[in-house]
Parts: C-alpha cells; sequence; structure tokens
C-alpha cells in the first residue's frame, strides 16, 4: 500500500477519536487545494476556523451522509469547500490533476478507534484524516479466518460509535484472510450482512464457482490491496461506484397497506467492478463500433451494472478529451431498471435532464427528440424505434453506445432492424456501396433510395457499441453480441455464472429439492360408434380431456394444498408462498375454482389462492372469467392487475396459479415453492423455474413439485447455462441464397410479383388505402398458388418462407449483404409470411364420446437434480435448409387411438353485442393492419400493455361518434369495455402473429 498503493504511513497522533476525524490532515488538504476558499473561511471565522469546519462538517454528514458530502463538499456562509478531489476525466487540466494528487491518503495499522475502549481494527484507511475502509486480516495458519473477522465486526464493534454510524465515517468493513475477501456496508450487531468480495474460483469475468483462483505471484487475496484498494481504485469507487439507495416496498397485512422504508449503500461486487473496468478500458482503447456480451446471472445485481456502465460510458473521453459516445441509450422494458437506473446515476451527477427515460407515458416522438438533442443517456423499449426510424436526424459524427436489457431473440427481429436505421452512422456504408454498385444509385428510381438506406444500415457500423446482458444467450446472441475466439468459437466478453451465484449464495439451487409425478390413467369409449379420425389431433383431444378432467384436477389440487400445507407453509418464518403454473387460460380457472372449493370443504383459513392469465376466459358452460373479476380481498375488494403482486406479496394470500402470466420477471422473494402441470423447455424452463431462486431472510431452500416433465428434460434445459454459453461458429449466410432457391422451385410467385411490391411498398411519402388495395390484389393470385400445393408443399413453402425472413434478420445485423435482389425479396416475403392463410389442423372434440376410466398419481422422483457440466456448452447454429414436414399420423379408428394412449399411459353476448365487435374488430385489422404487424412481432404483454388499448379505444370512440345509439352500451359499462378490448387484444394479436 505504502509502495505501489499512493498511501503515506498514518498514525494516530492527530486523531480525533471522539469526533473520528483527524483534523489536521483534512484542514491540510483544504490549505493546499483551496487557497481562495480557505481564506474566506477564515475572514469569516478567524482563529475558530478549524472548530467551525469541523462543525459544519458535521452538521453536512449527518444530513446528507458522508458520500454525498466527499462527492460535493461543504458550504458554510458563502464558502465552498470541497473535502476531496477526484481525478479528472483527462490530464488536460493541469489544476484539478493537481487537487487530485494532493489528497492524503493514509493507512493505518492497529487502528485505535474508541474513547471507551482500547480496541483497534488491524487496518484502516483513512481520505484526507476521514476514515472510510476498515480491515480485518486474517490468517489460516493462526487458526482464523474470514469468519473470525465477521464476528469481530458484529459482536466487538460497538455501532453506537461515531466512527461506525452508517454513512457517517466507514464506508465498507473488509474481513481478508489466506483465501477469501467479505465486505458490508452497515453495521448492525447481530443483523450485520456480509456479502463475498472475491473473484471466482475461475478469475474475475470467468467459468467458475466461489472462492478465488490460485495466485503464484503472492497471496491468493492480494487483488484487494493490488488493485481494488489502490488509491486510483478507491478514488474511483467512491466517485463513481458507490450509492445509497432508499428502498421502499409496500406490502398488505390485515388488509391494510403498509410501508417499509430501507436505506443501503451499495458498494459494488468484485464482477460488478471487473465488468464496468475491463469494458471501460478496452472502449478507451478500441473506440466505438464494438459489441460485447455480459452472460451475468440471475443474482449478478444487473440493475447496477448497467447503472453503472451507462454512467461511465455517458461521461467517457478519449485522448483528445472528446466524448467518446454521443448518448447512451438503455434498451430495455423492465420499469424496475428504469427507476433504479435514475436514481443511481443522479446520486453520482445532479445535472438536471441526463437521463431521460421514454416510457409508457411518453411516446415516440419524444424518442425521436432525445436523440435528435444529443440527451446522455436515454432509457428506453426497443418498440419504440420502428415509429420514429425515419425522422431521427443525420447521425455523421454521432456515436451511440446501446446497452440492452436481457438480450434475446427480439435483437434480431425487426425492431431492432429499425434502432439501427436510427442511430447508425451510414457515411462509410454508402461509400463502400458506391464502389460496389458504381454510379447506379443515381440512374435508379426514387424509391430505391429507401432500400439503400435499409441496405446500409445492415451489419456493425463503426458509431454504434452493443452491451448486452443476459444470464441465457441463444446461438443469434452470441453471434451478434459474442467475441470471436481464433478458433471459430463465439464467447461472451464476461461471466458470472449460475454456479458462481448459487454457490456465492445470491440466488437459491431451485433444482436441489426436486419432485416429480407421472399421471396414470386410462380411456374408454362412452360411444358406440367407432368414427375415422386424424390421429394427432384426436391425440390431442384426450389428452386435454384428461388434464380438465375434474377428477385430474381434483388430485392434483388435493396433493398441491395439503404439500403445501405440510411443507411450504412452515418456510420463511411461515411466510412463504407457492406458485401453480398451467398450460392454459382455461386450466387456471378450472384449478382455481378447484382450489377454493378443496380449501372450503377441508375448512382450512389460513389458505387463499389469486389467479393471474390474460384477457377473458369461457368455460364449455358459457361461464366467463377474468383475472381482475375472480380475485378479491376477504373483504370484498377487487384487486387490480397493478395491485395483484403487492397483494400477493402480503399476508393475506399463500398461492397464485398463473397460465403464461407471472413466468417471467416476476421477483417475489417469499415465493418458495412452484407447483408445475405444463411442459417446460428450453429458455422458458429456466426462467420459469427460476421465479423461486431469489433470496430473502430466513429463506433456506426451494421446492418444485412437477406433474409434467422429466428430470432429464429439466436437466437438459439448465446445463447451457449453469456455467458458459458459447456457440459452435458463425452461420453459413448462404443458406439464406439455398431457401430463395427452395422457394423459387414452388412456383408460387417470381421476380415481377418482387419488383411490384418493391415499387409501392418503397414509395415517396405514406402508404394510402390505395396502396393497401394494390398490395391485397398483388398477394391474392400468390395465395391461390400456395393453396393449390399439396399439404406438405404447403407446410414446406411456409417453412421456407420464415425461415427466409428470420435468418435474414438475423445475417444482416451481423454482416453486410450489399444484395440488393436479396433485400427486395426479404421485404417482399416479410409481408407474404403475414398473408399466406394459416394451415387449417381439424380440431376434435370428444368430450362426449370417451370417459376417464381409471386414474392415479404416482411419484417418481424426489431429490437433487445435478448439474455437473461441462465449463462451456456449446449451442450449434443451423448447418442446413430443413424443411422436412414431421411425419403426422394417419386417420384412425377413435378405438385405436385410445388403445394406443392407454398403452403409452399405463394405466353471454347479444346479437347487438356481436355487431359492436364485429364492427371494431373489422375497421382494427383492416385501417391498422401494417402498425398492428410490427408491434405484432413484440410479446403479448408488450402489444396488450403499450399499443392495443389506445387503437381500440381510438376506433370505439370514432364507432361512437358515427352511431352514438348502437355504441353507447361500451361506454357505459367499464367491465364491458375492457373485456371486448382484452379479448379482441388476444384474437388480434394472435391473427397478426401467426401470419
Amino acid at each position: 500500500m505504502l509502495n505501489y498503493g499512493g498511501y503515506a504511513k498514518g498514525d494516530m497522533s492527530t486523531y480525533d477519536a471522539e469526533n473520528a476525524i483527524d483534523l489536521p490532515k483534512l484542514v491540510s488538504f483544504i490549505k493546499s487545494t483551496q487557497e481562495k476558499e480557505w481564506a474566506k473561511y477564515e475572514r469569516n471565522y478567524g482563529i475558530d476556523s478549524e472548530q467551525k469546519l469541523l462543525k459544519r462538517f458535521n452538521e453536512e454528514v449527518n444530513t446528507h451522509g458522508l458520500l454525498h458530502v466527499l462527492r460535493n463538499g461543504i458550504s458554510d456562509r458563502g464558502a465552498k469547500l470541497k473535502v476531496c478531489a477526484f481525478k479528472p476525466e483527462s490530464n488536460l487540466n493541469a489544476e484539478l490533476v493537481s487537487r487530485y494528487e494532493n489528497n492524503i491518503l493514509t493507512v493505518t495499522r492497529q487502528f485505535a478507534y474508541s474513547t471507551e475502549n482500547r480496541n483497534t481494527i488491524d487496518m484502516v484507511l483513512s481520505l484526507n484524516g476521514i476514515p472510510i475502509v476498515a480491515i480485518e486480516l486474517k490468517n489460516q495458519i493462526t487458526g482464523q479466518s474470514i469468519e473470525n473477522g465477521k464476528k469481530q465486526y458484529i459482536y466487538d464493534r460497538n455501532p453506537k460509535e461515531l466512527c461506525f454510524h452508517f454513512n457517517k465515517r466507514f464506508l465498507v468493513y473488509f474481513t481478508a484472510d489466506l483465501f477469501e475477501v467479505s465486505m458490508a456496508t452497515k453495521l448492525s450487531g447481530k443483523d450485520t450482512t456480509f456479502l463475498p468480495f472475491n473473484q471466482g474460483s475461475g478469475g474475475a469475468g470467468n467459468v467458475g464457482g466461489a472462492g478465488n483462483p490460485e495466485n503464484t505471484n503472492g497471496y491468493t487475496t492480494s487483488y484487494l490491496w493490488e488493485s481494488v484498494l489502490t488509491k486510483d481504485s478507491l478514488m474511483n469507487i467512491i466517485q463513481r461506484f458507490l450509492n445509497v439507495r432508499v428502498e421502499e416496498t409496500k406490502i398488505t397485512k390485515n388488509g391494510k397497506e403498509v410501508k417499509k422504508t430501507s436505506t443501503k449503500l451499495i458498494f459494488p461486487r468484485y464482477h460488478q467492478l471487473d465488468v464496468v473496468t475491463k469494458l471501460v478500458d478496452d472502449v478507451k482503447k478500441n473506440g466505438s463500433g464494438n459489441s460485447y456480451l455480459i452472460q451475468h446471472s440471475a443474482g449478478s445485481g444487473k440493475s447496477n451494472s448497467i447503472g453503472w456502465i451507462a454512467y461511465r460510458l455517458a461521461s467517457l473521453h478519449d485522448e483528445a478529451d472528446k466524448n467518446i459516445f454521443t448518448s447512451v441509450i438503455v434498451v430495455t422494458d423492465r420499469k424496475v431498471l428504469d427507476n433504479q437506473l435514475q436514481d443511481t446515476i443522479s446520486s453520482f451527477d445532479h445535472k438536471f435532464g441526463l437521463i431521460e427515460t421514454i416510457d409508457d407515458k411518453k411516446t415516440s416522438k419524444d424518442l425521436k427528440d432525445a436523440i435528435n438533442s444529443g440527451k446522455k443517456i436515454i432509457v428506453t423499449t426497443l418498440q419504440k424505434f420502428p415509429v420514429i426510424y425515419e425522422e431521427v436526424e443525420s447521425n455523421h459524427g454521432k456515436r451511440f453506445a446501446v446497452i440492452i436489457d436481457e438480450a434475446h431473440s427480439s435483437q434480431t427481429g425487426r425492431s431492432a432492424q429499425k434502432l439501427k436505421i436510427a442511430l447508425a452512422d451510414n457515411k462509410d456504408a454508402l461509400e463502400e456501396y458506391a464502389k460496389i454498385e458504381g454510379d447506379v444509385e443515381n440512374s435508379t428510381d426514387d424509391f430505391e433510395d429507401k432500400l439503400v438506406k435499409e441496405l446500409t444500415s445492415h451489419g456493425r457500423h463503426k458509431n454504434l457499441s452493443f452491451f448486452a446482458f443476459t444470464a441465457t444467450p441463444k446461438q443469434k446472441t452470441l453471434e451478434m453480441f459474442g467475441k470471436r475466439y481464433t478458433d471459430g468459437t463465439f464467447h461472451p466478453f464476461h461471466i458470472y455464472s449460475m454456479k458462481q451465484a448459487i454457490e456465492e449464495g445470491f440466488i437459491l439451487d431451485v433444482l436441489k429439492n426436486y419432485m416429480t409425478y407421472k399421471t396414470c390413467y386410462k380411456i374408454a369409449k362412452s360411444t358406440p360408434d367407432n368414427p375415422e379420425l386424424p390421429e394427432s389431433e384426436a391425440r390431442k383431444a384426450i389428452a386435454r380431456y384428461e388434464s380438465l378432467h375434474p377428477y385430474n384436477l381434483q388430485q392434483k389440487t388435493a396433493v398441491m394444498v395439503e404439500q403445501f400445507r405440510e411443507v411450504t407453509s412452515k418456510k420463511i418464518n411461515g411466510q412463504a408462498k407457492a406458485m401453480i403454473v398451467t398450460p392454459s387460460r382455461l386450466h387456471a380457472v378450472r384449478y382455481y375454482n378447484e382450489f377454493k372449493r378443496y380449501i372450503k370443504h377441508k375448512g382450512y383459513n389460513d389458505l387463499d389462492v389469486l389467479i393471474a392469465f390474460s384477457g377473458t376466459v369461457t368455460d364449455t358452460d358459457g361461464t366467463e372469467y377474468t383475472e381482475s373479476g375472480m380475485n378479491k380481498t376477504k373483504a370484498g375488494n377487487k384487486i387490480s392487475e397493478k395491485q395483484l403482486p403487492e397483494v400477493f406479496h402480503g399476508d393475506e394470500f399463500n398461492m397464485l396459479i398463473v397460465a403464461e402470466k407471472y413466468q417471467t420477471g416476476f421477483d417475489e422473494p417469499l415465493l418458495h415453492t412452484m407447483f408445475v402441470d405444463k411442459k417446460l423447455s428450453g429458455v422458458k424452463a429456466v426462467q420459469t423455474l427460476s421465479r423461486l431462486n431469489r433470496t430473502a431472510k430466513g429463506k433456506n431452500d426451494t421446492f418444485i413439485l412437477d406433474f409434467a416433465n422429466e428430470t432429464i428434460d429439466i436437466q437438459a434445459a439448465f446445463a447451457p447455462y449453469y456455467k458458459e454459453t458459447a456457440l459452435d461458429e458463425e452461420i453459413n449466410v448462404n443458406l439464406i441464397y439455398d431457401t430463395k432457391v427452395l422457394l423459387r422451385k414452388f412456383n408460387v410467385y417470381g421476380d415481377s410479383d418482387v419488383e411490384k411490391f418493391i415499387k409501392i411498398h418503397y414509395k415517396s411519402g405514406k402508404q394510402t388505402d390505395t396502396d393497401l388495395g394494390k398490395l391485397t390484389s398483388l398477394f391474392r393470385p400468390i395465395q391461390d398458388y400456395y393453396l393449390e400445393l399439396s399439404d406438405e408443399d404447403q407446410f414446406k413453402f411456409k417453412r421456407s418462407v420464415r425461415n427466409f425472413v428470420k435468418w435474414y434478420s438475423y445475417i444482416t445485423q451481423i454482416t453486410r449483404m450489399f444484395d440488393r435482389d436479396l433485400q427486395m425479396e426479404y421485404d417482399f416475403l416479410y409481408f407474404l409470411n403475414k398473408s399466406l392463410p394459416s394451415n387449417s389442423s381439424e380440431r376434435v372434440d370428444l368430450d362426449d364420446k370417451i370417459k376417464l376410466e381409471y386414474y392415479k398419481l404416482d411419484k417418481t422422483f424426489e431429490g437433487n437434480i445435478a448439474l455437473e457440466t461441462p465449463d462451456t456448452v456449446i449451442l450449434e447454429n443451423p448447418k442446413s435448409i430443413d424443411v422436412e414436414k414431421p411425419k403426422e399420423g394417419k386417420d384412425e379408428l377413435l378405438e385405436v387411438i385410445i388403445q394406443s394412449i392407454n398403452d403409452r399411459f399405463n394405466g353471454i353476448f347479444t346479437d347487438g353485442d356481436k355487431v359492436i365487435i364485429e364492427t371494431i374488430y373489422g375497421r382494427i385489422v383492416n385501417n391498422d393492419g401494417e402498425r398492428i404487424a410490427k408491434y405484432a412481432e413484440d410479446s403479448f404483454e408488450i402489444f396488450n400493455d403499450s399499443f392495443f388499448p389506445k387503437v381500440f379505444d381510438e376506433v370505439a370512440r370514432s364507432c361512437f361518434l358515427e352511431q352514438t345509439k348502437a355504441f353507447k352500451k361500451i361506454f357505459e359499462n367499464k367491465e364491458f369495455y375492457n373485456t371486448i378490448q382484452q379479448e379482441m387484444a388476444r384474437q388480434v394479436y394472435r391473427k397478426f402473429k401467426n401470419r
């Protein structure tokens, strides 16, 4: 620390234990760096200046906290004094450099901090006389470890001593031994929380578990003093990382809403410090234009990492003292991150308007204005770019850092393409294109200007840097944002693995207590008929019949409720909760009713259940159900969709039944148990089951009871994301040409069709109703040719169209093709894909032809699903354009189908209301088709929350103005209005999504 760390040797000779400060050192720093301000201070107070300084320092610290005072200094009767100086971004300002060098950092051994006893801290780091870092050093050779250091802080350090007051003096407490380091930012006696501050067994940013790698050149834990606590590093952490966060949580207790407030001082964990430092260093060295994939597990503190990276990139300068980035754009769908980012960055920099959050209360125009005006940090959603991509002013000379929260396949869709068109500086790409095409653009039609703009937005751009965060990278994510190794494989830039997060205790291992059940049942015919039916559809119908059969629901409900009472209810100090994952909305409704019936029948007054699903569900008896209509408090009050998470967190409800809701992004630490009655695979399985992994006080384990999946499938789903995920090789871009050739062989469309479409699509100005009519006429004969194909060829053609659209979107994100014909083919096929008729599969209804004759639930597994995987799991890119249709069963007699399945399992609108709905639906799909198609590319939640309600309201109001009497009913009954809107959102989304 003395020879290399930038510290002077400290002693206790001038330390004032009562005030917990070495005042002479603070005065010395101020005098040497702020001579004029100190002279003003002395004019104000004369010989009392030093004591007045101490008094004012303590007043500001008590009011605002030490961190605020270190960053902002103190103000006293017109004098503004800094108590420390931070390193400037560049060395151009000699005065700022000199101030920084004049900081007095001392390292003191056996620091006697107390006025009450002779206790000492092994080592203390002070900044200008203010003690800020405490370190207890332990040695296994003498029989002590970091656990002994923790006990000293917890039991031998009195939190009432001034130096230990939260955010008044010490900002962080470390304890280190020969192998590990831990830290805390607040001493609260036995409630003190220590977090590991280790690199990970594989080294920082690499694959590994808990702990640290062996250090052949010294102590295993020497990184603490050799890198983290050096002068430059510690001052950087104080200036740009440390963050005071006030967290307010609402819970419902006894029917009343209770607010709970807690204040935390956030010190970066080692991997967070490491990833920010490495990203900043790489950008400083290589400039803009690169992509970085950060594979950080749940529990990594991703929101903080993104906040710190956004702030650093926004203020990053090159060697010429110029900003590297014009703006930093954070792309997210999480409101939690919006708020946290705002709070984190405002604690560093109080400049008004530094951050522009384009939330659901703002429009795409606000995003356009923020980009055009050069706002430093913009937080937005991907879905707002398609609306404004043509309206962003020239980006020549502008550079953007794009931080993506939860990078996934949507980054290869049209919204991501429009983001690039909006932000890319196409100057270099246009010059490259001109060399290839010569003067072709000068002799072509005006419509090709738009085509050229599309082409030059492809590939990577020197003015765009991407920083993509995800815990579960897929193939496309790895190739788009990953780092390419010399062997052709793609890897993340930085890793904090699920294994490390589990071993360090930041998340729980959800596969540790896993139980599976197998359903055994026998179906019998209840009709003398023996009709011939499509085999695959009949199998689905029988499986659906069994899964919705009252006896099935009753048996599983009994198992779940009793398991909850016996095990779950005793967990987390009696606060534990459970989620029931169902295969459909109708299943969820039926389960909810069965849970209510069973709980009432048993007289259990300590259990209650909530339900979550979208839209309206109509049961076979015609009864309609909505989420808000079913959820009520004990007092009989309706629980709205927005209130549900808070109410569930309270003490009135213990279980939540879900259907395609709350399976991702739902953060409820009290969730302990999950009952799964739905097939899960891949990333979906990881995301769903990981709802349980959040830690909470008193939460030591989790439990999953699975009726629908086998352990081998769950193990396979988690394996790629336990340590490191990589990709075998780049995609073969020529597959796109092979697919084009395959498509043309069907003789469904030709060059003239593509050319006619392109002239309409890329015409100057906005599309008109006439243009839409022309497009409809253009696609009609193509649809007819398609319908003349055999069922198998229809399947192959449609699959090939989808592959072409998907692969082209992907390929052009990573490389620049400059193939005008291919771009035109893509634009044509993108719209053709939406206009092709749906492949109609025959729906078979067997409810009145079969009966459940035998039913049994058997437990098949109980224990730990171990994840002993290789350090790196390699995903594979597609190697061929295979579009063979999976073999479908031929038509079989019902009796044969039933036997086959048994062998396998062993054992309320009026006519007037219809007019309202048909009119609104017709206007929406016919007038807003193009806009709907863009938004239907995203998830239903985004479509339903961000886009559809406004479209529906506009159309409904215009209908009302035209026919007030006919449409009066829809505005008189809010529930009727909401029901129609929600159901229509689902139907419109499905119509455009499946095209």
